[in-house]
C-alpha cells in the first residue's frame, strides 16, 4: 500500500502540472472504486481552477476555486499517470487541462475519490479522528508521552494508530524504531522520555528521506511521471530478516508478527 511518502511524492508530482490550471474535462470510466464516485464530481470540477494540492495522512487533496476539494486515496495499488500515451483498462478517472491529462489508475480498486467543500474537511469522518501530521510541529515527544501514558500495548502498534499519529505505516514505523533504538514490543507506557526524544526526529527523518528518494517502490507503486522510488534500497530493518544489522555492534535482523503485520528489528540495538 502506498504510504505517506508515496502520497506526498504523488501530490508534489501532480502539483507541478496541475496547480493554477483550469480543468477542462472530467471523465469517470466506472461507477465506483472502493465506493461510488461522487455523483456531482464531474459538474463540480469541470471549469474550476486548481488553487493548490495538499496531503492529510495518506489522502491527497486537489483544491479548486469553487471551494471544493477532491480527496483521493490510492488504496493498495493506485497511482496517477500524467499524460499517458494510451488509456489503460484501469484508468478509472481522467482529469484534463489545456495542456495535460491525468489518469487515476487502480487495478485493485481499493482506492477512493470523495468531494468535500473546504468547510467540511475538518469534520469529515476520516479526518476528524486523525492525530497530528508526523512532519508537522504538533508531533512532539510530549504528545507521544500523553498519547501512550499508561498504555500496555506495544509501541509499534500504538504508532500505527492513526489517532495518535496520522499517516504512519508499517515500513516507516519499523525504520524509525530502529533509528531510535526502541524495541517494537516495548509497552507504550514504558517508553522513556529520552527514547521519545529520539523517536520523534527519527520519524521525521525517515519520512523526509523517503520523500526525497521518491518513496519506497513495493509491488505496484510508481510516481506520477512513471519513475520508481528507490528508498527501499536504503532500508535498515524492513524486509531484512536474517541479515546483519547496519550498526557495527548490532545483531541479526529478526521478524515477528504484531497485530497481523510483520515487524523487523534488531534484538541487540533495540531495547
Amino acid at each position: 500500500m502506498p504510504e505517506l511518502p508515496e502520497v506526498e511524492t504523488t501530490v508534489r508530482g501532480l502539483a507541478r502540472f496541475l496547480e493554477g490550471e483550469t480543468i477542462t474535462r472530467v471523465t469517470v470510466n466506472r461507477p465506483d472504486m472502493r465506493r461510488p464516485f461522487p455523483p456531482d464530481l464531474v459538474q463540480a470540477l469541470t471549469g474550476a481552477s486548481v488553487t493548490h494540492l495538499s496531503r492529510r495522512a495518506k489522502y491527497g487533496l486537489i483544491h479548486t476555486s469553487r471551494d471544493h476539494a477532491m480527496i483521493f486515496h490510492l488504496g493498495m495499488s493506485g497511482r496517477w499517470r500524467i499524460d499517458p500515451e494510451v488509456d489503460e483498462k484501469h484508468d478509472h478517472l481522467l482529469i484534463e487541462t489545456a495542456g495535460h491529462r491525468f489518469a487515476l489508475n487502480d487495478p485493485r480498486r481499493f482506492g477512493s475519490v470523495d468531494l468535500m467543500t473546504s468547510g467540511e474537511l475538518v469534520s469529515w469522518k476520516p479526518f476528524a479522528a486523525l492525530g497530528p501530521e508526523p512532519l508537522g510541529d504538533d508531533l512532539t515527544p510530549e504528545h507521544l508521552r500523553e498519547a501512550t501514558r499508561g498504555r500496555k500495548q506495544a509501541i509499534k502498534l500504538l504508532l500505527l494508530d492513526q489517532g495518535i499519529v496520522a499517516g504512519l505505516g508499517n515500513i516507516y514505523v519499523c525504520e524509525a524504531l530502529w533509528h531510535a533504538g526502541i524495541h517494537p514490543r516495548k509497552a507504550g507506557g514504558k517508553v522513556t522520555m529520552p527514547q521519545l526524544r529520539r523517536l520523534v526526529p527519527a520519524i521525521k527523518d525517515v519520512l523526509e528521506r523517503s520523500i526525497r528518494d521518491g518513496g519506497s517502490t513495493l509491488r505496484d507503486f510508481a510516481q506520477p511521471d512513471g519513475n520508481l522510488g528507490y528508498f527501499a534500497t536504503r532500508f535498515h530493518v524492513y524486509g531484512r530478516e536474517g541479515e546483519a544489522c547496519h550498526h557495527e555492534d548490532g545483531g541479526t535482523i529478526r521478524r515477528i508478527v504484531q497485530g497481523g503485520r510483520s515487524t523487523w528489528f534488531c534484538p541487540v540495538c533495540q531495547r
